[in-house]
């Protein structure tokens, strides 16, 4: 059965680095409410503090080589309409690891009802690695130079875009965080026709969210995630969270056709918040594995105008 998993990996891996066009996505959350810059620049000011969020997230526990990701982002309005942001992300699934380090700029529009939208650049680059060496299993024919693909620290170029609009209650996002389809190659590779390309794909997220006061003690915000990238399905996240005294959330979500989640967090005090995630695969690859979990903290630096505002969702 281990080979059988590592197998599995081997194709994920893979599959991304031949010749044929399949699709690479990005790295996926179950808590992308809390870590909005990593897909949307124009989030880059909008919590009008300065703040920061670290998470990370281990993927299919118990299978080897399964997906591993940290992201850290720091961002602050500066000035009335503009914002910076800058977030680092660090993505491992069995032998390639990618280091993603970009910087955000957002510009505010101010808009009637007390809307705002905000306009998202964001640019850095992608420090790709593969490691066939880690493929030491019968499964593959070891000393194949047509299987042996390494890439150092491969840089590449990422620019992308995002819109965001919000109001005290709601949030809409639409976004691709890298619109440069980059090819990399191994250029030790034996010949001109070593299938040892991988194509960076442009991912679009589509995000909303929409708090509802159901009493002084209790506020229900459901949301939803879509994202869409070429050779791949369409992945749906539904989810829904109640803030309980402003304190405590809890929420469930589900990944169409893929998981089922449960989401846990606590308003440690007016600038700390820690967030708990796990995933249960509904898929048939749950029998390898004994789920994916998350872990994030937010931390707000300082307030504008030294005032507190109370704890939100987005």
């Amino acid at each position: 059965m281990r080979n059988y998993c590592i197998v599995i990996l081997a194709f994920i891996g893979l599959g991304c680095f031949s010749n044929k066009a399949y699709a690479q996505q990005d790295a996926q959350y179950t808590q992308y409410m809390y870590n909005t810059l990593s897909i949307n620049p124009a989030y880059a000011g909008s919590r009008d503090v300065l703040s920061f969020v670290g998470l990370y997230r281990t993927q299919w526990v118990g299978l080897d080589g399964a997906p591993d990701t940290f992201t850290a982002s720091l961002h602050s309005p500066v000035g009335e309409k503009v914002g910076l942001g800058l977030n680092v992300t660090h993505d491992e699934i069995f032998i390639t690891s990618e280091t993603y380090i970009d910087a955000s700029f957002s510009y505010t529009l101010d808009l009637p009802n007390d809307g705002k939208l905000a306009l998202g650049l964001k640019a850095g680059g992608q420090f790709l690695n593969i490691d066939t060496n880690k493929l030491n299993t019968g499964a593959f024919n070891q000393g194949d130079s047509e299987a042996e693909i390494n890439i150092d620290n491969k840089f590449s170029p990422q620019f992308g875009l995002g819109l965001y609009y919000y109001t005290d209650s709601f949030y809409l996002g639409l976004s691709a965080p890298n619109l440069l389809e980059t090819e990399h190659f191994d250029e030790n590779a034996s010949n001109n026709n070593s299938f040892a390309t991988a194509k960076e794909r442009v991912n679009l997220y589509l995000m909303a969210g929409k708090t509802f006061d159901l009493n002084e003690d209790l506020k229900f915000k459901p949301s939803v995630l879509f994202k869409l990238v070429e050779g791949a399905p369409l992945q749906t996240d539904l989810s829904a969270n109640f803030l309980i005294q402003e304190k405590i959330t809890l929420g469930a979500a589900y990944r169409w056709s893929a998981a089922f989640s449960g989401m846990v967090g606590f308003q440690i005090s007016d600038q700390l918040m820690l967030g708990l995630a796990y995933d249960r695969e509904t898929t048939e690859l749950q029998q390898f594995n004994d789920g994916s979990y998350e872990i994030f903290l937010r931390y707000e630096l300082f307030k504008r105008n030294n005032r507190m505002i109370s704890p939100r969702f987005f």
